[in-house]
């Protein structure tokens, strides 16, 4: 159970870290650690995914690491 702020953070850095795969990684491997995300980090991985697609459409080169540090200010809230 992720009780305080900095048990979300923690929970947040194990998920974006970078995971080894294997030559014979399918997309179920690759979906698993959002799947398995409490509710809380799989917010943050689909606000951060919907920003990254919105400005990839709109070719918007930017800073983004505010607006995701801003986006998990608030859900650890």
């Amino acid at each position: 159970m992720v009780n305080t702020a900095l048990d979300k953070v923690k929970i947040w850095k194990i998920y974006i870290s970078k995971p080894k795969m294997s030559q014979d990684a399918n997309i179920d491997d690759v979906q698993e650690p959002i799947n398995s995300a409490p509710p809380e980090v799989r917010r943050i991985i689909e606000r951060v995914w919907k920003l990254e697609k919105g400005r990839l459409d709109k070719k918007i080169n930017s800073h983004i690491n505010d607006h995701i540090l801003d986006i998990i200010k608030e859900e650890v809230r």
